[in-house]
């Protein structure tokens, strides 16, 4: 009877409850060329954990567009070049306000940082911190961002 239950939840059920990824953008800021390169992460607002500007689309602008608007919302950058094709995505799950996880998509986008402005809409919640992308890898917590970090 146990093994009817698990193969009625397994093949029919948990699919039926399993919710769609919904998609992110992202901005893998950078300077520096090659073994001088350095990436900027950012503290998260609720857990303080190393992350890269991140969020969901935004009415009107491109992925890329979006992401760049996250980077200046979250890292305080002012000028950069933003890469329009996608080096990669990862996935995690993210806690909404009411509590449930969701899965998450999310595009990478890599955005050259020309300047950093000290004022920026969230530069009282995070903190920022230019890192190796190596150091970076041993930051972030999602194992497919970590290997962008580390392949790119």
């Amino acid at each position: 009877m146990i093994k009817l239950v698990q193969n009625f939840w397994g093949s029919f059920l948990s699919p039926m409850l399993r919710r769609p990824k919904r998609l992110q953008v992202a901005a893998l800021c950078y300077r520096g060329r090659g073994a001088d390169r350095e990436v900027l992460l950012v503290t998260s607002r609720d857990s303080g954990r190393w992350i890269i500007p991140k969020g969901w689309p935004i009415r009107g602008l491109s992925s890329p567009e979006a992401a760049m608007q996250e980077a200046w919302e979250e890292a305080g950058v002012s000028k950069g070049r933003m890469n329009p094709k996608s080096i990669g995505t990862y996935s995690y799950d993210k806690t909404l306000r009411s509590g449930l996880p969701v899965p998450v998509e999310t595009l990478v986008y890599p955005l050259a940082v020309d300047d950093l402005a000290e004022d920026f809409p969230e530069s009282h919640e995070r903190r920022r911190r230019w890192v190796s992308p190596a150091d970076a890898a041993g930051m972030v917590r999602e194992s497919e961002l970590k290997t962008i970090l580390r392949e790119w």
